[in-house]
């Protein structure tokens, strides 16, 4: 078990980022097989092509044999700094690595494992080791990732907006309520259960690094040790569903009351979120849902609040009735 001491003052450093490249670092591993997740079966067929083309045609393999079912070279999936975080940002952190910090690394993430192949030796060998890092993870970023991110990224960034506010309004025991079955808060502290390590880590006021994740679905990460600060990455609410089945359809009668896209960001209002979240989480056009959700508050389905500079919409009492509608009890 691993036990993150925290006191008053943690819970006020608390904070979320969101880490783009971490997320390329958990696909590439369920696309490899190192790690202990696979991706659904028309996922995996979607991209295996432009991933063999990729271990075909740039470094990526040296990439790779640098990850292990634990863990890989820390400067191939930096720690974010926030929630604008940026792939752009990380990779410009993977190329400043130090080539001595990266060689370390290297020579970690290699310990007691045999790399035969020359071409990847020779890239992990290479002063310019960085620089072919960073082109590789880029290349891998454009043909596997980035197409799906903007859907992905507002997961994340909803799951951020629900946790941050059971935080401020009830504490650690909230925030973590839920989080993954084998986090829990007992007696002033986060318990990660079932691990290795049996470790005790006071916070000392620095606060938690809080990362939602799509791709460590279904398990959950601890960082104890530099360069990370102490973090929990955990997987974002909503993602099980992603994995296991399609997007549900929205019910027929409620589709054919309030049109097929009104009725899916109705569904999809589950907690508050602004227009732009809601574009990139159904894959459609801010405008139209701007259009949409206007129709749907005239018709007193939404309700809308300001939180800061954003706009959030929020289902009214009856937007909820119809949204919990079950497609049998939709079909009479």
């Amino acid at each position: 078990m691993i036990r993150f001491e925290a006191g008053a003052e943690d819970l006020l450093h608390s904070r979320f980022a969101l880490s783009p490249l971490f997320e390329l670092d958990g696909l590439l591993r369920a696309l490899s097989g190192v790690g202990s997740h696979s991706l659904p079966a028309a996922w995996r067929r979607r991209l295996l092509p432009a991933y063999r083309r990729l271990r075909a045609g740039t470094d990526l393999d040296a990439v790779l044999a640098l990850q292990t079912p634990r863990t890989g070279a820390a400067f191939t999936a930096p720690p974010p700094d926030g929630l604008a975080q940026s792939v752009d940002g990380d990779l410009a952190r993977v190329r400043a690595t130090p080539l001595d910090v990266a060689r370390r690394e290297i020579a970690e993430a290699l310990a007691g494992r045999a790399v035969a192949d020359r071409r990847v030796l020779d890239v992990l060998e290479s002063p310019d080791v960085t620089a072919r890092a960073a082109d590789a993870l880029e290349a891998a970023w454009d043909a596997l990732l980035a197409a799906d991110w903007p859907r992905l990224r507002a997961l994340c960034e909803s799951d951020v907006l629900h946790r941050a506010g059971r935080l401020s309004r009830g504490g650690w025991e909230a925030a973590l309520r839920d989080l993954h079955p084998r986090v829990r808060w007992r007696d002033g502290g986060i318990e990660l259960l079932r691990t290795k390590s049996g470790a005790r880590v006071p916070l000392g006021g620095r606060g938690l690094l809080l990362v939602p994740s799509v791709f460590v679905w279904p398990h959950i990460a601890a960082y104890t040790e530099e360069p990370w600060p102490n973090a929990l990455i955990y997987p974002a609410r909503g993602i099980a569903a992603l994995w296991e089945a399609a997007p549900p359809v929205p019910p027929g009668a409620l589709a054919d009351l309030l049109g097929r896209a009104r009725a899916r960001i109705l569904l999809a209002l589950e907690e508050p979120a602004g227009t732009t979240r809601t574009a990139r989480a159904l894959g459609m056009a801010p405008g139209a849902v701007g259009d949409h959700l206007a129709v749907l508050r005239r018709a007193g389905l939404l309700e809308k609040s300001r939180n800061g500079r954003e706009v959030l919409y929020r289902r009214t009492p009856l937007g909820d009735a119809l949204a919990q509608t079950t497609p049998a009890e939709a079909g009479r």
